[in-house]
C-alpha cells in the first residue's frame, strides 16, 4: 500500500530516482576495490602512448648519436636517450617517476670507461624488463660507439688473414731467395755432363771405376806402382757391400785373388788388403772366395817367409773370411789351418801377429757357442747353418795342436792389451783346457805374478777415484782363472 497523503502519479518518479542512486554507489565502491574494473583514464592512456611513442623514438635513434652514461656507486638519475653500459644497476625510482642507474660492486674496474669517446661499436645485452616486480627498469639491446682497444671477431679474423699473407709472402720470398742461391753455388748435372765432354772427361759410375782398376791391376803393360794404385784405390770401394758383390760378378774378385800368386811381396799385400775389405760380413763374397781358392793362396802365404807386413794383410783378410762362416772354417781346419798358425806364433819377431791369432781363435770359439745357445733359445737360425756350425770341431783341434800351453806362454807378453786378449782366450778355453792349465807350473807362476801386478794397479786406480778401471779388470779375469783352477 502506498503511503496515504500521496497520490501514485508522483511515487513512480521517486523511486527511479531511487534507482539510479543505488547503481551509482554501487559503482563507485567497485572502482575503488579493484583498479581493472575502473573506468578508462583518459589522461593515463595519453600518458601510456607519449611513453610508448618516447620508447620507439629511442629504439630508432642511430647508435651513432647515443650519449653514453658514465655510472658511479650511487644511485643517479639517466636521461632520455643516454645509453647504459653492460652490467649496471638501473631502476625506476617510484617517488620521483624517475630511471636511476649506478654501478655494480663487483665492476668497479670499469671506471675507465669514463672520458672515453666514440669508437668501435659493442653490443650491450638487454636490461631486466620494465614489469619485474622489484621496479627495475625495462631496457633494449643497445649498440655504442665507444673508444676502447678491444676489436671485434671480424676485425681480427682481417688482421689474421693480413698476417698470414705477410707470412706466406715473406717465406715466399726466402725460398726463392734460397733456389736463387742453390742456382748461383750448383750447376745441374747435365750442364756438368756438357763441360766434361768438351774436356773430354767422363762421369764414371763406381762399377765403371772398379773394372777400370782391374783393368789396369792386370794389365802387363802397367808397372808395379800403377798396379799397387790401382789395388789402393779398389780397396776404398770395396768396402761398400754392393760394390763388392759387383766386383765378382764381372770377374774382378778372381783377378785380385789371382793376384795372391804373385811374385812381388807388395801385390801379394795390397790384393789381401782388398780382399779382406771385400770379405767382411759379406757372405756371398765370401762364398765365391772360397770357391775360387781363396783360403789355400792365403794360407800359403802364411806358411812360407814372407814379409811381416804381407802377413798381418794375409792375416786381416783370413780372419775376415772365417768369421761368421761356419763353412770356411771347417775348409780351414781340413786345410791344417790351426798348424799354420801355431807355426807363425812360435817364429821370432811375430808377437804382434800372435795376438791377432790368439783374438781369432777367440772369436771363433765363441761365436760358435754363442750360435748354438741362439739356436736354442730363438731357434731363429737355419738348420742348414746349425749343422755346419757343428761340424765344425774347433776345440779338440786345439787342444790337439797343443793351443793350450801356446796361449798360456802368451802371457808373458809385456802390453797389458796383449794380456788381455790372451786371459779371454784362456777363459774360453777353460772348459778343454782346464787339466792342461793345471798341469802347467808356468803358468800358476805367470798368474800369481800378475795377480800382484795388477793388485798394485787397481789400488792406485781407486785411490784416484776409479772404481770400475781397466786394471780391476784385469785383476777380476786373473782372480777368476785362479779359481777355477784350484
Amino acid at each position: 500500500m502506498p503511503p496515504q497523503g500521496l497520490p501514485l502519479s508522483r511515487m513512480a518518479p521517486l523511486g527511479m530516482l531511487l534507482g539510479l542512486l543505488i547503481a551509482s554507489c554501487f559503482t563507485f565502491c567497485l572502482s575503488h576495490q579493484n583498479p581493472e574494473f575502473a573506468l578508462t583514464n583518459t589522461e593515463k592512456s595519453s600518458t601510456k602512448e607519449t611513453e610508448r611513442k618516447e620508447t620507439t623514438a629511442e629504439e630508432e635513434l642511430d647508435p651513432e648519436v647515443l650519449e653514453v652514461f658514465h655510472p658511479t656507486h650511487e644511485w643517479e638519475p639517466l636521461r632520455p636517450g643516454q645509453a647504459v653500459p653492460a652490467g649496471s644497476h638501473v631502476r625506476l625510482n617510484l617517488q620521483t617517476g624517475a630511471r636511476e642507474v649506478k654501478l655494480q660492486d663487483e665492476d668497479k674496474f670499469r671506471n675507465n670507461l669514463k672520458g672515453s669517446k666514440k669508437g668501435k661499436s659493442c653490443v650491450f645485452p638487454p636490461l631486466v624488463s620494465r614489469d619485474h616486480p622489484v621496479g627495475l627498469l625495462a631496457d633494449r639491446r643497445q649498440r655504442l660507439n665507444i673508444n676502447t682497444n678491444t676489436y671485434t671477431s671480424q676485425d681480427l679474423k682481417s688482421a689474421l688473414a693480413k698476417f698470414k699473407e705477410g707470412v706466406e709472402t715473406e717465406t715466399s720470398k726466402e725460398d726463392k731467395a734460397r733456389q736463387a742461391e742453390v742456382k748461383r753455388l750448383f750447376r745441374p748435372i747435365e750442364e756438368l755432363k756438357k763441360d766434361f765432354e768438351e774436356l773430354n772427361v767422363v762421369i764414371e759410375s763406381d762399377m765403371q771405376i772398379m773394372v777400370r782398376l782391374i783393368n789396369k791391376f792386370n794389365s802387363s803393360s802397367s808397372s808395379l806402382e800403377e798396379k799397387i794404385a790401382a789395388l789402393f784405390d779398389l780397396e776404398y770401394y770395396v768396402h761398400q757391400m754392393d760394390n763388392a758383390q759387383d766386383l765378382f760378378s764381372f770377374g774382378g774378385l778372381q783377378v785380385v785373388i789371382n793376384g795372391l800368386n804373385s811374385t812381388e811381396p807388395l801385390v801379394k799385400e795390397y790384393a789381401a788388403f782388398v780382399l779382406g775389405a771385400a770379405f767382411s760380413s759379406n757372405p756371398k763374397v765370401q762364398v765365391e772366395a772360397i770357391e775360387g781358392g781363396a783360403l789355400q793362396k792365403l794360407l800359403v802365404i802364411l806358411a812360407t817367409e814372407q814379409p811381416l807386413t804381407a802377413k798381418k794383410k794375409v792375416l786381416f783378410a783370413l780372419c775376415s773370411l772365417l768369421r761368421h762362416f761356419p763353412y770356411a772354417q771347417q775348409q780351414f781346419l781340413k786345410l791344417g789351418g790351426l798348424q799354420v798358425l801355431r807355426s807363425l806364433v812360435q817364429e821370432k819377431g811375430t808377437e804382434v801377429l800372435a795376438v791377432r791369432v790368439v783374438t781369432l781363435l777367440y772369436d771363433l770359439v765363441t761365436e760358435k757357442m754363442f750360435a748354438e745357445e741362439e739356436a736354442k733359445l730363438t731357434r731363429e737360425m737355419s738348420p742348414e747353418k746349425l749343422q755346419q756350425y757343428r761340424q765344425v770341431h774347433l776345440l779338440p783341434g786345439l787342444r790337439e795342436q797343443g793351443w793350450c800351453e801356446i796361449t798360456a806362454h802368451l802371457l808373458a807378453l809385456p802390453e797389458h792389451d796383449a794380456r788381455e786378449k790372451v786371459l779371454q782366450t784362456l777363459g774360453a778355453l777353460l772348459a778343454t783346457c782346464r787339466d792342461r792349465f793345471r798341469q802347467d807350473p808356468q803358468l800358476s807362476r805367470m798368474l800369481a805374478s800378475l795377480q800382484a801386478e795388477y793388485q798394485a794397479l787397481a789400488t792406485l786406480e781407486l785411490q784416484d777415484g776409479e772404481d770400475e778401471g781397466y786394471f780391476r779388470e784385469l785383476l777380476g779375469s786373473i782372480n777368476s782363472l785362479l779359481k777355477e783352477l784350484r
